[in-house]
């Protein structure tokens, strides 16, 4: 048996279930991973708080998620890479990009390259990046509100790749074709 309950709003503790009827009604659905973090209320909301700041950060859309799916693979969250693939789709990104992105390889598109290697190097160096890993951002015209933005993502999706792998929550229906394995 798991060792986590999928929730719903009538089985969520009380403190979850407004922002557990929330996602139902703006989704028309409800996550299993939602259902899982709802365990425990403080978690699911502060998730999905930071989760809304980070979507109104100076990255666009398709930047935002090469931040997240660079965390989503290095964290190896499959669930995580399975969604924001469909996000990615739902924005037009490239083929290409998607598939390096699902392979932590490099990107085809240079800015988002230097993107994805300074978010590596936040998570490599604890925050602590070296002076060229900034420069080499700013060199492909990110700003340093830039960088501090990686930070903002980082932290958002190491809360959602840690719970999601903790309470191993699977992939639901609208995701499936998009089903990801870390390689090796």
């Amino acid at each position: 048996m798991p060792p986590f309950t999928t929730h719903t709003a009538d089985t969520a503790p009380a403190d979850a279930r407004q922002t557990v009827e929330a996602v139902h009604r703006r989704l028309g659905h409800l996550p299993a991973a939602v259902g899982l973090m709802a365990e425990s209320p403080e978690l699911l909301r502060g998730f999905l708080t930071v989760n809304g700041i980070f979507e109104s950060c100076a990255l666009d859309p398709v930047e935002r998620e090469v931040v997240v799916m660079t965390v989503a693979t290095r964290n190896e969250c499959h669930l995580c890479v399975a969604m924001h693939t469909a996000t990615l789709t739902r924005h037009g990104a490239a083929p290409e990009l998607i598939e390096a992105l699902r392979a932590g390889a490099p990107l085809p598109d240079d800015r988002l390259e230097a993107l994805r290697r300074f978010t590596l190097a936040v998570l490599d160096h604890a925050g602590a990046v070296p002076e060229g890993g900034i420069a080499a951002l700013l060199a492909a015209g990110y700003q340093r509100r830039h960088a501090l933005d990686v930070v903002l993502g980082v932290g958002t999706y190491t809360i959602s790749t840690f719970a999601n792998r903790l309470t191993r929550a699977p992939l639901d229906p609208p995701v499936a074709a998009y089903a990801w394995e870390p390689a090796g």
